[in-house]
């Protein structure tokens, strides 16, 4: 990844330029419907809904503006030990620069601190860079969701034990 991009904790004030960013890149994808996070009330209020308790969010910057970004929190309807990769969205600026490798290593790292067993996602047959990269990071596919996400748009589900 090089320098000109920085990862970090996302602020109050990226609370736009996320949600924004969620709107452009999710219906590029198919997903702008219900039953994706697209439609999630906390798009237009991530900051304050990752500074819940073993939750985290990270946005990419390029040259001060805000190009990317995903996180971990709870899954919602899961157990204790369970994350979900959440949100994790780039502008295509920001694609194909390993970005998304250092994203979710810091993703996972996190899910280690706070005392998370496996972490849990969900995406598109559609969007295959991604689902590429889970898979290289040892992401299993499953054939059904876990939890209660009501992403039921969604159509492929991944888990990595991380202990």
């Amino acid at each position: 990844m090089s320098k000109e991009f920085v990862i970090r904790k996302i602020k109050p004030e990226d609370n736009p330029a996320i949600a924004r960013i969620i709107r452009t890149v999710m219906p590029q994808f198919g997903a702008d419907g219900d039953g994706f996070a697209i439609k999630d009330a906390e798009v237009d209020t991530m900051y304050e809904a990752y500074s819940q308790p073993r939750s985290i969010y990270f946005v990419v910057e390029h040259h001060g503006a805000v190009i990317g970004g995903g996180g971990i929190a709870p899954l919602q309807g899961g157990d204790e030990h369970t994350c979900e990769l959440k949100k994790m969205y780039f502008l295509e600026e920001a694609r194909g620069k390993g970005i998304g490798q250092e994203l979710l290593n810091r993703c996972l790292d996190a899910a280690l601190v706070f005392g998370y067993k496996v972490c849990y996602l969900e995406t598109l047959e559609q969007m295959g860079a991604a689902r590429k990269l889970y898979e290289k990071n040892g992401f299993i596919r499953l054939t059904k969701p876990m939890g209660n996400t009501g992403h039921y748009g969604c159509n492929r589900y991944y888990a990595k034990c991380l202990q």
